[in-house]
């Protein structure tokens, strides 16, 4: 890795139903909104407009009215650049793969400060429309789609044998769900912040068993703009920021559920990844102080956990439910509330892990923060754990 990046500013909408109805009046527009969080930013960032060389947007969702996102909001923005304005695709990885891009073009020295933004609208579309173009399309669509296999399916089978592999008790699983939303119960920006008991998670009805309705994601809107910039960019703002000290990426050439037999509970790409990006950092998993993962269900965190080595295999749910992956414990995990409780608008989740690594470096994570957030760790994925892009990042 040649260049050091950091990340030196952000803003983040708080996640919860902002898309309006087609008939409502006045009505919510996704690039009014972004754009308000692209002012919030740059002061947070302690930077003038003119320093900003590109912007990396995700994709927005099928159903955004303003096709060209990107190039729409330079125009609206009044700002032109010289590296790039684009939109990434990549599922779950999507924003991730924004913030990795807007890294490489300040390494390739292309610009000196990067933008990696997008905004996630998907609340006022139809149940029955996001399932068949969001849920059971992503598979293979001839060899999944006719068994109406859905990604919370997956990771249900994924549940099952990790249960009986490891002679894991659902209330296990279910911890982790209880322990998110105890941490989001201090995050203003999260989604679910009402308090709730072991009991309340085991008493809800089977999604897909055995995932009840609290340990997998609900629907919601967010928005994030994140600021990269070189590091003397980064040691001119007079601001505590965030440097990139590792990262590590692989995908193993499988789609979701591969037809070649598999360890389900063993993300490999995880794995990979997480290797690489400790080894590029030069850093132990003991160093970390916390780490956000992209966990859509409780299983996910545990497999993830365990995967990157902070958790023993077949251990993550129960340390999880012993208090070793919580706030005040050994490696707290998804101190933001996590994609159950903070909320997974899948467009711009992963920019709130950045966000949330932000707001604790700068000890502006009231109710939640984590003493000497030195070190910390983002991983993000790509369908069913088949790809991983990993960051280590340090307070700068």
């Amino acid at each position: 890795m040649t260049g050091n990046v950091a990340i030196i500013g952000g803003a983040a909408l708080p996640v919860r139903k902002w898309q309006s109805q087609p008939h409502d009046q006045p009505q919510v527009l996704e690039h009014e909104v972004l754009s308000r969080l692209v002012t919030e930013a740059i002061e947070d960032a302690g930077i003038d407009k003119s320093d900003i060389g590109g912007m990396i947007f995700t994709l927005p969702r099928p159903h955004t009215l303003q096709k060209y996102f990107a190039t729409f909001m330079a125009s609206y923005l009044r700002l032109p650049c010289d590296a790039l304005v684009m939109e990434v695709m990549g599922n779950g990885m999507t924003p991730a793969l924004a913030f990795q891009t807007a890294v490489d073009q300040i390494r390739l020295g292309r610009a000196k400060v990067m933008l990696a933004l997008g905004i996630n609208f998907e609340t006022a579309i139809p149940a029955a429309d996001h399932m068949m173009s969001s849920m059971r399309a992503t598979g293979d669509v001839d060899f999944h789609v006719p068994f109406g296999f859905t990604p919370i399916a997956w990771y249900a089978m994924d549940a099952v044998r990790y249960m009986h592999d490891h002679g894991v008790k659902r209330a296990d699983l279910a911890s982790v769900a209880v322990k998110n939303r105890r941490h989001a119960a201090g995050n203003p920006i999260a989604q679910f912040r009402k308090p709730m008991t072991l009991e309340d998670v085991l008493a809800q009805r089977p999604i897909v068993e055995p995932l009840g309705l609290f340990e997998v994601p609900g629907r919601g809107d967010g928005a994030v703009c994140m600021i990269v910039a070189d590091e003397e960019i980064a040691r001119a703002n007079g601001r505590r920021n965030v440097r990139i000290r590792g990262e590590g990426f692989y995908h193993e050439g499988a789609h979701q559920i591969s037809e070649i037999p598999t360890d389900m509970t063993r993300f490999v790409a995880a794995e990979v990844a997480g290797n690489k990006a400790f080894n590029m950092a030069g850093v132990e998993r003991d160093d970390l102080a916390f780490a956000e993962l992209y966990a859509p269900c409780t299983i996910v965190e545990v497999l993830v956990s365990e995967a990157l080595g902070l958790c023993p295999r077949g251990a993550g749910a129960r340390q999880c439910a012993e208090g070793e992956t919580s706030l005040g414990g050994r490696i707290p995990i998804c101190t933001s509330g996590g994609l159950l409780s903070r909320g997974h608008p899948a467009y711009a989740t992963a920019l709130y892990s950045y966000f949330e690594v932000l707001e604790q470096t700068r000890d502006r994570a009231i109710g939640r923060q984590i003493e000497s957030p030195d070190l910390s760790l983002v991983c993000t994925e790509l369908g069913n754990y088949n790809a991983a892009l990993v960051h280590v990042m340090e307070a700068m």
